[in-house]
């Protein structure tokens, strides 16, 4: 087994190297990773797995000519040829007039204490009981009839980036996540839904009986469903789903989509697209936060960033490239791998609370639909149009009433998050979160 030096020497030696190739800058990038999962299905054992990996991808620039080669060979001779290989393709490649390394003044100066790093690796014993664990609790809901799979998984990884301009940082984070997925009734007439939990420390995970009853809850409430009528009305989005709604808007202003002008938001910087009481927030430096990074994938110092301000949109998310294609900054917003270039996007994104609770915001809805689960990716874009099938429970008089499905929900993105009200129940539990949310006006077609 070949030994690994140390990252930032050998880094260090990689840049030196496609420097004397006759690269003119260069960055690389040094990836470790560890995953163990487990699975457990029916009250049995199924799976253990574990693996463990080592990458490396170097970046080289020949005027506006760019490169990448990668390996996870760690031999003398094979980081040997990394260098001149990665000079010899570059020269051959077309010119990008937006390639660049981050700027010396943009670098960060200093690597902030996030404690996204758990020190104990749980054991393959504690991985099967928390699978047996979320399991059991889901199956032991009355009502639940059968499992597709309890599972409990951890990662850890570790990232050190160098570039040619004088930057080297390492960060390492570790996720520790269970969930399960079971079914409810017979026959014909079942309903599946799942559960699941994330932290990155052990300490913080939720209990996996509480993940596994709430997965058997929700299924159980979803028998029997209806059909309903096509109609407008408010639609009020789960949590679970208010993410999704997030998700369509870190499209519409990235970077890369403003500057090809695939967007429906492009000309809408610096005004007002959501209602003034939403305010939505990316943030890579909350604590044990998810997606949690000291530094962005090109080494620019990131930081706390007000996307949407009391209704506004206050700024794109912006890498060295797309920043320079559109005239600007880069805002540290750009995330890579080893084999290939830096792209725009987020890290712990989410929407601020409202002031109403999720009861007080539907209490004056006569009818209504309460969506718990979307299907298909019927969302374009460029335009905004929205339409995707959804299932969940219908709102009568301000009171869930009855679980629904076989619906499609229609509308356009620049008027629903105009038409959206936040709920004050946000919890972070995903990478991207919202609270409960509530949309005036949306085309629900069912039969």
């Amino acid at each position: 087994m070949t030994a690994k030096p140390a990252p930032q020497a050998l880094l260090d030696g990689l840049i030196s190297a496609a420097r004397t190739a006759g690269a003119d800058a260069a960055d690389a990038l040094f990836v470790e990773s560890v995953s163990a999962s487990v699975s457990y299905r029916l009250g049995k054992l199924e799976d253990v797995e574990r693996s463990e990996s080592t990458d490396i991808g170097l970046r080289v620039f020949v005027g506006q000519r760019i490169a990448f080669v990668s390996s996870t060979d760690f031999s003398a001779d094979a980081i040997a040829a990394l260098a001149p290989r990665a000079v010899a393709m570059a020269r051959l490649a077309p010119e990008d007039k937006y390639a660049c390394l981050a700027p010396r003044d943009r670098l960060a100066k200093s690597i902030p204490e996030l404690d996204i790093e758990d020190a104990q690796e749980p054991s393959a014993d504690l991985l099967v009981e928390r699978a047996r664990a979320v399991e059991a609790a889901a199956m032991a809901v009355d009502g639940v009839t059968n499992s597709e799979g309890g599972g409990a998984s951890f990662a850890r990884s570790a990232i050190a980036l160098a570039t040619s301009e004088g930057f080297y940082g390492r960060y390492a984070g570790t996720s520790h996540s269970l969930g399960v997925a079971v079914l409810a009734g017979d026959g014909t007439e079942m309903e599946r839904d799942y559960d699941s939990a994330s932290a990155r420390h052990s300490a913080d995970l939720e209990a996996a009986d509480i993940v596994g009853k709430r997965a058997g809850e929700r299924t159980v409430a979803r028998l029997r469903p209806r059909k309903i009528k096509s109609q407008s009305v408010p639609v009020v989005f789960d949590p679970r789903e208010t993410s999704g709604l997030l998700g369509h808007l870190l499209g519409a202003i990235s970077g890369s989509s403003i500057a090809r002008g695939v967007s429906f938001l492009k000309d809408r910087l610096d005004k007002e697209i959501f209602a003034p009481s939403v305010t939505v927030i990316d943030d890579p430096h909350r604590l044990r936060g998810l997606r949690s990074k000291p530094f962005d994938g090109e080494g620019v110092a990131n930081q706390r960033t007000t996307i949407i301000d009391k209704g506004v949109l206050k700024t794109w998310l912006l890498d060295c490239a797309s920043a320079k294609q559109l005239g600007l900054q880069t805002t540290g917003h750009a995330a890579r791998g080893t084999g290939g270039p830096p792209h725009p996007s987020s890290t712990n994104f989410y929407m601020e609370p409202g002031v109403l609770s999720p009861g007080a915001l539907i209490a004056d809805i006569k009818q209504g639909f309460y969506v718990t689960e979307l299907m298909g990716m019927g969302v374009n874009t460029v335009t905004g149009d929205y339409s995707r099938g959804a299932s969940g429970f219908w709102i009568e008089n301000g009171q869930i009433a009855y679980p629904v499905s076989e619906v499609t929900i229609a509308g356009n993105l620049k008027d629903m998050y105009a038409r959206l009200t936040a709920a004050n129940d946000l919890v972070f539990r995903y990478g991207t979160n919202a609270p409960t949310c509530r949309i005036e006006g949306m085309t629900v077609a069912g039969s």
